[in-house]
């Protein structure tokens, strides 16, 4: 009988299928493919197979559990990748439910992922991976420029913040500095001198842009939700022990913030309609 190994693979995109296989079978492997769910199903009914590596999201969003976990009915002993570019929280946690042997992230060398295989194979689990873990301020200090980036998008896809015309500029105007002052209160740092002037200009200069104060309310839920993406993005080397911590402080931090832009943006609300009161008499 042959020591082949037999594994399937699954993956909507023909290209990935194609260059794993041929991957797959120089190292000696036994290789099919397929690109749907129904597909994978009925050749796992049909083939014993080894090794599953599949995609997360073939046709809708974790379709790829529903094929690790009929591979696991079929084939208690089989070794299951989950094969995806968008680890994230949800995701990680059903991995570990499924008992899914190891994570593939698109664009991983294919080298490392040979070895990972090989190393599966030669032990029946995945092996260890020292990973060092990072507080929720390091990852979002790191990722700064692109939870940034996310804010803005998700502003510029508001039609109520874009009845106000800016540039991109003026959009970020102070948030940089607010962002700076939640990770560093995160971090265990007291309030800077400089960063709670930051929200009151914020304040300032959201009114004079021609905002409303619900928006004001609207950019903070954005913030974070930007960084609540970023988290999800990192999850897996996020230091769990300290996550609901940290952003909880996060949170704190950001609506006091908002607080103090609200408050800042209604003294000069106040003063205008002042002076705006003294013009008409």
């Amino acid at each position: 009988m042959s020591d082949q190994k037999a594994i399937l693979i699954v993956d909507d995109e023909p290209s990935i299928r194609e260059m794993l296989q041929k991957i797959l079978q120089r190292e000696g492997f036994a290789v099919m493919t397929t690109g749907t769910v129904p597909d994978a199903l009925a050749l796992i009914s049909q083939h014993r197979y080894d090794i599953l590596i599949s995609d997360l999201n073939i046709g809708h969003p974790a379709d790829g559990f529903v094929v690790v976990s009929a591979m696991k009915r079929t084939y208690p002993d089989a070794l299951t990748f989950i094969f995806t570019g968008y680890p994230a929280f949800e995701t990680a946690l059903e991995a570990l439910r499924q008992h899914v042997n190891d994570y593939l992230i698109k664009g991983t060398p294919i080298k490392e992922l040979v070895d990972k295989i090989h190393a599966c194979v030669a032990t029946g689990q995945a092996p260890e991976r020292p990973v060092k873990t990072k507080r929720v301020p390091d990852v979002v200090e790191e990722d700064k420029n692109w939870v940034l980036e996310q804010w803005l998008q998700r502003v510029k896809a508001n039609a109520e913040l874009m009845t106000v015309s800016l540039s991109d500029a003026d959009r970020l105007d102070h948030v940089p500095a607010l962002l700076d002052e939640a990770i560093a209160q995160a971090c265990g740092q007291p309030e800077g001198e400089g960063r709670p002037k930051a929200a009151e200009r914020h304040g300032t200069f959201r009114y004079l842009q021609g905002y409303s104060v619900p928006m004001l309310i609207k950019e903070a839920e954005l913030l974070q939700d930007a960084i609540a993406e970023c988290i999800r993005h990192n999850f897996l080397v996020i230091d769990l022990s300290n996550l609901v911590s940290d952003m909880a402080t996060m949170w704190k931090t950001i609506m006091k913030e908002l607080d103090q832009s609200t408050r800042s943006f209604m003294s000069q609300y106040e003063w205008h309609s002042v002076q705006a009161d003294r013009k008409s008499r």
